[in-house]
């Protein structure tokens, strides 16, 4: 089974609590000034226990007030979807109001300087931000600058040559000369991107602070990115603050977003300091790096759902090539078990099994009653990948023989149910498969993933779905008045 006890992730908690709200503070169907008062105090119970600064939360149910009371009835829309929208907007105002990315000059080197406390992610987010920025057309440099943490250097370098990015080192200077020397050597190289992995402490102390002032006006960087833990909560805005009252940061870098951190930082961090959340670290490996979109988050925190980052995934992930490849295989029913283990590594490049289905609209609350276990995709990628080629491009050797099982049980450390269970699983996919051939699924494949398209281009507008809902509200309508039509003739009848 794919489904088992697993943590509650960031937001997680927050979005039971509001989604609990809504259905019970609502339930009547109407909108007034008293369930409105009702539903902002609890509210603001939720947001306070997720950790948010309470002076953010006061200013925040304020402006929610003002816009819920009076608010007008649209018709066809329920309370509580109308009380939601406004939330919604308002959580994208306090976040954002929109991603904003880095200042990097065209044509000449760049500098972003990565400050923050020491055991907050920095040097791995210099190394996830490399990445980033050469994914898309730059060519960064990793500076090791933190010549004071035992084992800093080292570790950058260990990141670089994974992703064989070149790391700058100097030893026996200051810091500050080495930041200033690594620009000039980036400029001889043609790089335009260079990445200080700055000093921390456990504390904000004065020396610290002395050094980052004297890296900033050696460098004179475009960017300074204050890096912070999110499951510190108000410590990290705290901090941010102080940081920049110093350094006059640009932007924050939230790291551990996937652990069990309730929220408050994310919410918090802006209204507090000014400053935008520029990027978010969601995991350990160095591909765990998103542009924090405040629109994106406050739907996955409302439990709307993330469709916007979950195609952009999707383009990432697979090729247009492979997904008409892929279309071809369905449409002639030669689905294999080959095929299968394509699908799989494409659902771990895109996060995971959970991650990818809590984006998708009203998903995200029902898999927090599911147990899921990830590890299981990594036993059934085990057991297709101990199968001859020739068994994995004609299941039907595999299904039909119990030898040819037993021999995958055996060369995958799992037990002989465990390979007929995914026989028979198999099976049932190609039927789904062909109950989709025969909906048309197909034909709207590429439209769904939308290449040449950027993503947000693909999300349906809000008036659409009312102009939708009307439509639907007419038409029961209708059907509603013909029945009553039909009961009157059979009475005239009888």
């Amino acid at each position: 089974m794919i489904f088992k006890r697993e943590e509650k992730g960031v937001f997680e908690t927050l979005t039971q609590s509001l989604q609990g709200i809504f259905g019970r503070v609502f339930r009547r169907g109407v909108l007034t000034e008293r369930n409105i008062e009702d539903g902002l105090r609890e509210v603001r119970r939720a947001l306070l226990a997720a950790d948010v600064n309470y002076r953010v939360v006061r200013d925040f149910v304020e402006r929610v007030k003002q816009k819920a009371v009076g608010q007008q009835i649209i018709k066809g829309v329920r309370p509580d979807q109308q009380f939601i929208k406004i939330i919604h907007d308002e959580l994208v105002a306090l976040m954002g109001p929109s991603y904003e990315g880095l200042a990097l000059r065209d044509g000449q080197t760049s500098s972003v300087m990565m400050v923050g406390l020491q055991g907050g992610g920095k040097t791995t987010s210099c190394a996830k931000l490399a990445k980033f920025l050469r994914k898309n057309g730059r060519r960064p440099l990793l500076v090791a600058a933190d010549i004071r943490r035992p084992a800093a250097i080292e570790q950058l370098q260990i990141l670089g040559k994974q992703l064989e990015i070149e790391v700058f080192t100097e030893l026996g200077v200051p810091a500050e000369q080495i930041c200033a020397d690594a620009k000039g050597h980036a400029q001889l190289l043609g790089l335009d991107v260079v990445i200080l992995d700055t000093a921390g402490r456990l504390h904000i102390d004065e020396e610290l602070m002395e050094e980052l002032e004297r890296i900033k006006k050696a460098v004179e960087p475009e960017e300074i990115l204050f890096v912070a833990d999110a499951m510190t909560g108000q410590d990290a805005v705290n901090s941010a603050k102080a940081f920049d009252e110093r350094l006059g940061i640009t932007g924050v870098v939230l790291t551990k977003m996937d652990g069990d951190a309730r929220g408050g930082a994310a919410m918090s961090i802006k209204a507090v300091t000014g400053k935008p959340i520029k990027f978010i670290g969601t995991g350990e490996h160095l591909d765990k790096w998103e542009e924090f979109h405040p629109d994106r988050i406050a739907s996955r925190i409302l439990g709307m759902g993330d469709v916007v980052s979950l195609v952009e995934k999707a383009q990432e992930a697979i090729t247009q090539e492979e997904a008409e490849r892929l279309q071809k295989k369905l449409l002639q029913e030669r689905f294999t078990f080959g095929d299968f283990l394509k699908q799989l590594q494409m659902v771990k490049k895109m996060g995971g099994l959970k991650e990818m289905l809590g984006m998708l609209p009203g998903v995200g609350a029902q898999l927090s009653q599911m147990e899921m276990d990830e590890k299981e995709l990594s036993r059934v990628e085990a057991m297709i990948l101990s199968m001859t080629p020739q068994e994995r491009e004609q299941p039907e050797l595999l299904i039909n023989s119990m030898s040819r099982r037993m021999r995958v049980a055996r060369g995958s450390g799992v037990a002989i149910k465990d390979v007929n269970e995914l026989c028979k699983q198999f099976e049932q996919m190609r039927k789904i498969v062909r109950q989709f051939k025969k909906m048309g699924f197909f034909g709207r494949m590429k439209l769904a993933l939308g290449w040449g398209k950027k993503a947000d281009e693909l999300v349906v507008k809000t008036s659409d779905d009312e102009e939708l809902r009307r439509l639907r509200e007419k038409k029961r309508k209708e059907r509603k008045k013909k029945r009553k039509l039909l009961k009157k003739q059979r009475k005239r009848r009888r």
